[in-house]
């Protein structure tokens, strides 16, 4: 049996060649442009040696060059390593280290942090250009030799069990580890995911807002999208208000997002009047406030549908779903062939699951489980214990079914000897009338342990400072339980983000810890 994630690609063109697969700005590339392209991408890599299970590291911004490039190493039964597009010099260098990469594709604008990394580990380099290419730019030019090269005739055969994709964790607790993804964990998950919950169509238009080389924006996002021979409308960096321009332009149908991009879309909304013919939006990547949600699906009339993923699963474990009445403020239920249980949290070298109702760590078993961390059995044998998969992120099932993601265990704030999760608190300070945003963390107390602390982004007109600060905590404890409610309000004019957009808790940790109380 032979499967491989190129075929998501081929296929489409061979189905709809002259259908547009890509927006980006004025240009529309069809699906048998950018098959083309990702075929002439691939000989001129193969001409370089390039060949079956080789990895290839791919530090591109969301532009027409990642999928050509990404289809190109797959269709030649390579391994595609995304890099995050922001890292620095030595962070590169330890990805092309570790994957132990025989080439970066770097685009030009980060030549300044890719080449330095490509020169330092003497791994081959490979650039892009966005516009005409520049005199002086180190490495071979991908593009102008792929637009002098034949295209490959065909994709080479994979196994299903061979490794497709390196994708590389956020790094949070150490080093960056690298999650082996095989053809049958993407095929699979892109395969089920669109039928349910995405239920993508031909004649879908998605905003491609969130970045190709993170698991949600490339998987759920542009694999999906392309899996159903639909239209893929490329935004390199996020705003607000050029989203909704761009999602009203171009006729978008569905929109992907986390939790910061729809409060973005939301204070948009509150200048611009129009709406795009939006027909459902998902989110992920981090918890959405309900409250967030209802606004959402008020202001833009088209139901929020919350899910739950990790690079590890490939992504999507769980989501709230058309056959099943959706349960604001839940993750759904599991996808297609997956399970989804509770375990004891405090048993690691073994499974131990709970009944619905209890709170313990999230195990996931099913045909979205990675092969394992690359270099690095031992942790892969703490991951996946009894073909069980521990997510780290607290959670409770309900008797329908219905996940709830509680917290990270590393995010549980723990005052006095109880158990304050972050995201109850955060859903019910995203209702106060003064907060567009809040972060709730854990800062160092002398006689609780740890006391909750939210940092939040006041709303235009209010003003932050001690006055508000001791307003919302008043309001609070009216609302929570004694041991639950801030007692420190710190104000920011904007969150520290990962690449998926969640907020950086622990750089927060570590400011408010430094400065101490205002």
């Amino acid at each position: 049996m032979t499967l491989s994630v190129a075929a998501i690609l081929a296929e489409s063109a061979l189905r709809r060649p002259e259908h547009p697969a890509i927006v980006s700005g004025s240009r529309k590339i069809t699906y048998r442009e950018l098959w083309d392209g990702a075929r002439r991408y691939a000989a001129v890599l193969r001409a370089r040696g390039i060949g079956p299970d080789d990895k290839v590291a791919l530090l591109l911004p969301s532009t027409p060059h990642f999928p050509l490039a990404y289809f190109g190493v797959l269709a030649l039964g390579a391994v595609a390593v995304p890099v995050h597009a922001l890292l620095r010099a030595e962070e590169i260098a330890y990805v092309l280290r570790d994957s132990g990469a025989a080439a970066l594709i770097c685009a030009a604008p980060l030549l300044a942090e890719g080449g330095r990394a490509a020169e330092t580990v003497g791994t081959p380099l490979l650039t892009v250009m966005e516009e005409e290419a520049e005199a002086g730019v180190p490495g071979r030019q991908l593009d102008v030799l792929a637009a002098r090269s034949a295209p490959i005739d065909r994709q080479v055969p994979r196994d299903p069990a061979d490794i497709a994709l390196v994708l590389y964790t956020s790094g949070t607790t150490g080093r960056p580890k690298g999650a082996l993804l095989t053809h049958l964990n993407v095929v699979m998950n892109v395969d089920t995911t669109m039928l349910s919950p995405f239920e993508f169509t031909a004649d879908d238009v998605l905003l491609g807002c969130l970045p190709l080389f993170h698991t949600f924006g490339q998987i759920c996002g542009m694999n999906t999208c392309f899996r159903a021979g639909a239209t893929l409308v490329l935004m390199p960096r996020f705003d607000g208000p050029g989203a909704l321009d761009l999602m009203v332009r171009e006729g978008c149908t569905v929109f992907m997002g986390v939790p910061t991009m729809y409060t973005a879309l939301l204070e948009a909304a509150g200048a611009d009047p129009r709406r795009p013919a939006l027909d459902r939006a998902f989110s992920g990547g981090a918890a959405l406030p309900v409250a967030v949600l209802d606004a959402f699906r008020e202001t833009f009339g088209c139901p929020v549908l919350e899910g739950y993923g990790l690079t590890e699963t490939s992504p999507v474990v769980a989501y709230n779903q058309k056959a099943w009445p959706l349960r604001p403020g839940t993750v759904g239920r599991p996808i297609w062939g997956v399970e989804v249980e509770i375990a004891r949290a405090e048993t690691a070298d073994r499974i131990e699951l709970l009944p619905a109702g209890e709170t313990g760590e999230i195990v996931v078993r099913g045909h979205n489980v990675m092969a394992g961390y690359l270099n690095r059995p031992e942790a892969t044998a703490e991951a996946v214990v009894d073909g069980w998969f521990r997510s780290g992120d607290l959670g409770v099932k309900d008797d329908a079914g219905y996940l709830t993601v509680v917290d990270r265990k590393k995010d549980v704030v723990l005052r006095g000897g109880y158990n304050v999760y972050p995201r109850e608190v955060e859903d019910v300070l995203a209702r106060h009338p003064a907060i567009a945003q809040a972060a709730v963390i854990g800062l160092p107390h002398p006689v609780h342990g740890e006391e909750v602390c939210a940092v939040v982004r006041a709303r235009p007109g209010a003003a932050p400072g001690p006055e508000l600060g001791a307003a919302i905590t008043a309001w609070s404890r009216e609302r929570m339980a004694l041991y639950k409610y801030p007692r420190r309000v710190e104000f920011v004019d904007a969150f520290p983000l990962g690449p998926s957009g969640k907020v950086l808790k622990r750089e927060l940790v570590a400011r408010f810890t430094a400065e101490g109380p205002h």
